[in-house]
């Protein structure tokens, strides 16, 4: 019998940092009630590394006064994200900068790609 060192008994599943429950939506956008064109958008199942990453994106549109994210917790895969914007609609923006983060994404593999091409 194999006994795993008492350390890694509460230790989540590997599998459930990446797949999203039944039911469980993907995004939850809620409108922040105690400041104007603010909203705190849940991204379940995932990280630092797109909660950082929509941040710096939401940063670049001059109608982005406030952008900033947290993970609550290390064994809760989630990110809570606030958005707030002067006269626009947040959810308008978060789209916009998700957006443009999947053309930078691309566009970072077709260069990779032509640079790589010769080599693999």
């Amino acid at each position: 019998m194999i006994r795993l060192p008492e350390h890694t008994v509460n230790l989540p599943e590997p599998f459930e940092s990446f797949l999203l429950p039944e039911g469980t939506k993907k995004i939850t956008i809620e409108p922040d009630e105690r400041t104007p064109n603010s909203v705190t958008c849940i991204i379940e199942k995932e990280t630092h590394t797109i909660g950082n990453l929509l941040r710096m994106k939401l940063l670049e549109d001059p109608n982005v006064l406030f952008a900033g994210y947290k993970v609550p917790h290390p064994l809760e895969h989630k990110v809570v994200l606030r958005v707030q914007t002067q006269n626009s609609d947040p959810t308008t923006a978060i789209k916009q900068s998700l957006d443009s983060l999947i053309k930078d994404c691309d566009l970072l593999e077709k260069q990779f790609k032509e640079k790589t091409k010769h080599d693999l």
